[in-house]
Parts: structure tokens; sequence; C-alpha cells
């Protein structure tokens, strides 16, 4: 290869290069927003219950109720930067892992509902066990179709088991 065919490849390639991170960016920033928007509107619908939240029997490992904007938000930033790689993903699990993605993000949107409107600890309970499990589910496809995606999601599950705790604690105790 002569000089002229390297430097035509090597741009050809940076090219392709930046309009795939272009693209990338760009998925990240629509799934962080998805997520971000979803937990705004969950939160605004359950807002008026956490005066609830502070007058009940809680462990004494519970966070105060500020705390839990700031988890969420972190955690919805980290699962719509995963999203956007698996987006982004040259994988047979793509589509598996947005669609367990969107599942997950529903039933987590609906969770607080149960939980803080209605009032309903124990079903909030069993519903916060359906989502450990998708989300165990579409940390495990993510990983399949792009493993830093699935790393992301550790937060969260961690975060999930927690409150799961905290959310069975409750329950048994009001």
């Amino acid at each position: 290869m002569d000089k002229k065919q390297i430097k035509s490849k090597n741009t050809s390639y940076n090219w392709m290069r930046c309009f795939t991170l272009k693209r990338q960016i760009r998925a990240i920033i629509v799934f962080v927003f998805i997520s971000l928007a979803t937990g705004l509107v969950a939160g605004l619908i359950s807002s008026g219950a956490m005066a609830d939240y502070a007058a009940m029997t809680k462990p004494p490992f519970a966070p105060p109720g500020y705390i839990f904007p700031i988890i969420w938000t972190v955690l919805y930033i980290l699962m719509g930067i995963g999203a956007g790689l698996v987006w982004c993903a040259h994988s047979p699990f793509r589509e598996t892992g947005i669609c367990l993605y969107a599942l997950q993000l529903a039933v987590n949107f609906l969770w607080p509902i149960i939980f803080f409107v209605e009032g309903w600890y124990f079903a909030a309970f069993l519903w916060l066990l359906l989502l450990l499990a998708l989300v165990i589910a579409m940390t495990y496809t993510f990983y399949r179709a792009k493993p830093l995606a699935a790393y992301l999601q550790a937060p969260y599950i961690v975060w999930l088991v927690f409150a799961g705790i905290l959310n069975l604690w409750i329950a048994l105790t009001n």
C-alpha cells in the first residue's frame, strides 16, 4: 500500500469511528433522558406521600427521605448509559436487552405508586422482587451484548436488594 491508500484507509476508519461515537453518545443521551423522565414522573406522582414515609416505623438503617431522589437519579443515569451502549452494540442480544430495559423501567415506574400512593407495602415488596428479577435478567442480557453496560447495573441491583429489605421491614411493621 502506498501512502495515499494508507491515508485514505485511516481517514475512512476515523470517520466511521467518529460516526459510531456520535451515534453512541446520542443513544446514551436519549436513554438517560427516558430513564430520568420516567423517574421524575413517578416521583411527582408519589411525592405527596413522602410525609407518610417520614411517619412510618422504619429500621435503624433506613436512609432519610431526601437520599432517595439522589440515589435514584444516579441509578437512572447508569441504566440509561447501559441501555444506550446496548442500543449501539452489534449483538444478537441487543433487542432483548432493550426490551428488558423498557419492561423493568415500566415495573420500576409503578413501584412508588404501589408503595407510596396506595400504601400496599407487601404488594410493593412482591413487585420489587419482580423488578429485581427483571433487572438481573436485563443485566445478564446487557452483559452478553456489551459487558460494560452490565457492570453499570451493579449499583442498581445492590440498591434493589437494600430497598427490598427496607420494604419488607416496613411491610411487616406498619
